[in-house]
């Protein structure tokens, strides 16, 4: 892939004045770029497409076409709240799919995590050519990708936002901040004057919970899995981590453990609680949560979600292990 590496003497991008001659220089490229064709972007509500939406919406104005795929692998209330910041509050031109059954339909039965990740990857492809042929002039993709996906899609994982464009596909890459770390993203954000809220969203991997619900995807250890996530992110809110963690999520793995429910034996999946702390998504360490949240957390997920009778704390820094499972 061409101008993939990061300059040697490129500076880091962390004070207001860096952010503000980053954004400039790319929206003058952006636009000599794109010229007056218009550009596609997928738009999850993350940090990363979000940053790339404001920039292009800087850029090129009207011309960016927003487009929010609901693939049923996401956060509890995410798409809503998608929809309601960015085409209520931000006034986007934003178009939104539920493209759930389709997704999961073709995820059915396949359990390596690299094939999860090609064919749902593939498929946001495909949804963005067909709602590309609706539209008139579309002639770029712009895409959320960042140093690390570039650097960790050389023999570690696959990423979605690189690579594996089809020979057919008739879309050029706009990707301006490619070549930043996660740190610098949310400093060209917070110049960009996207709230807070959006600035400092817990990141979340293109394939969604898809690589949180290890294995095979079902849809009854993916409402498992949705449901555990959304306890967990309100308790850690509660007990204000939720600005002192850098990520945290929950993870279903494809097995079941031996447990105790009501006098009788039950055999259900456990929760994997995963929290990191980290600057720049290379390397991450596991933070010391308080016991009585974790108690809280566990009570809560045996108590509300079917089907789980085991929550653990996961204790592995990066590297040895990826911040995500898959």
């Amino acid at each position: 892939m061409e101008n993939n590496v990061r300059p040697a003497d490129m500076r880091r991008i962390n004070t207001q004045e860096l952010a503000e001659a980053f954004i400039a220089d790319q929206v003058e490229k952006v636009r000599a770029q794109v010229g007056d064709k218009k550009v596609l972007l997928a738009l999850s509500g993350g940090v990363d497409s979000s940053v790339v939406a404001a920039l292009l919406i800087k850029a090129v104005g009207k011309q960016l076409v927003c487009v929010h795929v609901n693939h049923g692998l996401m956060r509890k209330g995410e798409s809503e709240q998608v929809i309601e910041v960015f085409k209520n509050q931000l006034d986007a031109n934003l178009i939104y799919v539920d493209a759930t059954d389709r997704f999961l339909d073709l995820l059915a039965g396949v359990d390596e995590p690299e094939r999860k990740r090609k064919i749902i990857g593939g498929e946001f492809i495909k949804v963005f050519d067909e709602e590309a042929r609706k539209l008139e002039g579309i002639t770029f993709l712009a895409q959320g990708t960042i140093y690390p996906d570039i650097l960790e899609s050389d023999g570690v994982k696959a990423h979605h936002n690189v690579g594996g464009l089809p020979e057919d596909m008739h879309f050029e890459l706009v990707e301006p901040v490619k070549l930043l770390f996660k740190d610098e993203v949310r400093v060209v954000g917070k110049a960009l004057g996207l709230p807070d809220s959006m600035v400092e969203r817990q990141p979340f991997p293109g394939p969604g919970l898809g690589v949180r619900c290890l294995g095979a995807i079902t849809r009854d250890r993916l409402a498992a899995l949705r449901e555990s996530d959304a306890i967990l992110r309100e308790e850690f809110a509660k007990a204000d981590l939720a600005d002192k963690v850098w990520q945290f999520f929950t993870v279903v793995p494809d097995f079941r453990s031996t447990g105790v429910r009501n006098g009788k034996r039950a055999f259900d999946w456990p929760v994997i609680i995963r929290a990191v702390n980290t600057v720049d998504a290379m390397t991450a360490t596991v933070p010391q949560l308080p016991w009585a949240v974790l108690e809280t957390v566990t009570s809560r997920i045996l108590a509300e979600v079917p089907g789980v009778c085991r929550v653990l704390y996961d204790l592995t820094p990066k590297p040895i292990g990826t911040i995500e499972w898959e």
